[in-house]
């Protein structure tokens, strides 16, 4: 009854996902693409302390010490000993108390999928990750930072590659040294608690992140899709580096 009363919106979206420059404009799974968006926001809608933590222990490896250089710089003078304990005033409590956690704005995030995956989708190789992100700082060329999430070492190695260009931020967990290793095998090696925190982590980071680059094929990629067009970011756009198999 409610899909009746709702019609069929997913027929009126602004397209927003390129793939080889091309906007997809429809599929066959438009309807089932939306209505997993509206669960899963609707599943992830109030966050937790616990996810709080893990985002922010996260956030102050990967960006504490930018943001320590930048309080630092702002600086007038000495530090001053006496702001600790300085009276807040209310637009300290009411207003800018209410700001989210700082991370480095523009910031784009990078899905690598590789490894297993090679036998559901057409794996690519790193390289053409970044041809997408060069082509989002194009028209943005004050995006410098990218959030990078991947299960493959071989990826975080050649970072090194475009370190000269690109501010890399990743999660330091052990990642596979080979592609054949299979996803399950590969988190049970990371134990119950490590292979669920990381990946959570990697999830809000994305949807959170000013722009996406992934690969359709991944269902991981879907769900931070999802996520993103029921958040706020869905003119932001979505760069994907192949097809949803299931088109």
């Amino acid at each position: 009854m409610i899909c009746r009363i709702w019609g069929d919106p997913w027929n009126y979206l602004q397209p927003t996902t390129d793939i080889n420059g091309s906007l997809v404009a429809s599929h066959r799974k438009m309807d089932r693409r939306w209505w997993r968006a509206q669960a899963v926001r609707y599943l992830m809608r109030f966050p937790t302390e616990y996810t709080c933590n893990l985002l922010n222990e996260e956030r102050h490896a990967a960006f504490g010490k930018m943001a320590a250089k930048m309080v630092l710089k702002s600086l007038i003078g000495e530090w001053p000993k006496e702001n600790g304990r300085k009276p807040k005033s209310d637009i300290d409590k009411f207003v800018w108390s209410n700001h989210k956690p700082w991370v480095p704005r523009p910031l784009l995030s990078m899905h690598v999928r590789m490894g297993d995956k090679a036998c559901e989708m057409r794996v690519v190789e790193f390289e053409e990750y970044m041809q997408l992100a060069d082509r989002i700082r194009s028209h943005f060329p004050n995006l410098n930072n990218i959030w990078l999430s991947t299960e493959m070492q071989e990826v975080i190695d050649r970072t090194e590659e475009y370190s000269s260009r690109w501010n890399f931020h990743y999660t330091k967990v052990r990642r596979q040294d080979r592609s054949n290793v299979s996803m399950a095998e590969y988190e049970a090696s990371l134990g119950r608690e490590r292979s669920t925190n990381y990946p959570l982590v990697n999830f809000l980071m994305a949807t959170d992140s000013d722009f996406f680059v992934g690969a359709l094929g991944s269902t991981w990629c879907f769900l931070i899709d999802g996520m993103r067009n029921t958040g706020g970011k869905v003119m932001s756009g979505y760069l994907s580096v192949n097809k949803d198999r299931f088109w």
